[in-house]
């Protein structure tokens, strides 16, 4: 018996937290989708949102990239001498940033940086009952906080990806041509043939999907949050790791399909 009621007790919990995960990206959906931007103050706060999560992020970003195209060129530039084909390292880094590493590489460091000051900042303003104050006042915390956030991210994360793709191929490009000697135009050329309209098409599509994700979990996880400080290192910490596991899976889910 006590198994089966520990069964059921998991079962509740599991049934509890999918519908609170629903019922958070409806209602924030309806908001977004339902409430006239221009007449309301939720424009101005996904205005905000959107320059702490993405102009904020920039520096890193950029710093971060420009790395993983030295790194890539390098890597690819091992292999590719052996076989006498050097110049095909344009076409290594460019495929691989913008259909894979740059959404990813993109949303891992905004989880780290945005997703868990989402749970942080809402975890909060349970604690501290903020929420329940906006609630007496009769202003909706989604609209004036959730929303904005997923509105932020899904404008971000698109463009923080482009920008990291730019900076990512300037690094491969770099590499290629100042330290490996490929000749700048055998470099474009490369790049140029190698990728396709399909290519930044998937990339941009993962990394719009990665920021719901991320303004999904990370809001989901400071509003239900425990109380106390020990609740909301708890919720930003759970927020981060099941981010990063659900980008992933998911990611694996849209190669599949973009392929």
């Amino acid at each position: 018996m006590q198994f089966v009621a520990e069964v059921g007790a998991a079962t509740e919990r599991s049934v509890t937290y999918v519908g609170g995960l629903a019922q958070l990206f409806g209602k924030s959906v309806r908001l977004l989708f339902l409430s006239p931007l221009k007449r309301s103050r939720l424009a101005q706060r996904a205005v905000h949102q959107a320059m702490a999560a993405g102009v904020g992020a920039l520096p890193i970003i950029s710093l971060i990239t420009f790395f993983v195209g030295v790194i890539i060129a390098l890597q690819g530039a091992y292999q590719l001498q052996r076989l006498g084909a050097i110049q095909l390292v344009a076409s290594l880094v460019s495929i691989s940033i913008t259909r894979e590493l740059g959404p990813l590489v993109t949303a891992i460091v905004v989880i780290g940086r945005s997703g868990s000051a989402f749970a942080a900042e809402i975890g909060t303003m349970r604690v501290t009952e903020e929420l329940d104050a906006l609630e007496t006042m009769a202003l909706d915390p989604f609209k004036y906080l959730i929303t904005p956030k997923f509105v932020a991210a899904m404008i971000s994360m698109p463009l923080l990806c482009a920008i990291f793709d730019v900076v990512g191929i300037y690094g491969g490009w770099l590499v290629g041509v100042k330290l490996l000697g490929v000749n700048p135009g055998a470099y474009f050329y490369e790049m140029e043939k190698s990728v396709v309209w399909r290519d930044v098409y998937s990339g941009m599509v993962k990394s719009f999907s990665f920021g719901v994700i991320i303004a999904w979990i990370g809001c989901y996880k400071g509003y239900f949050s425990g109380h106390g400080a020990e609740g909301v290192s708890r919720a930003t910490t759970e927020s981060v790791v099941l981010t990063s596991v659900i980008i992933l899976v998911w990611d694996y889910f849209l190669t599949s399909i973009l392929l």
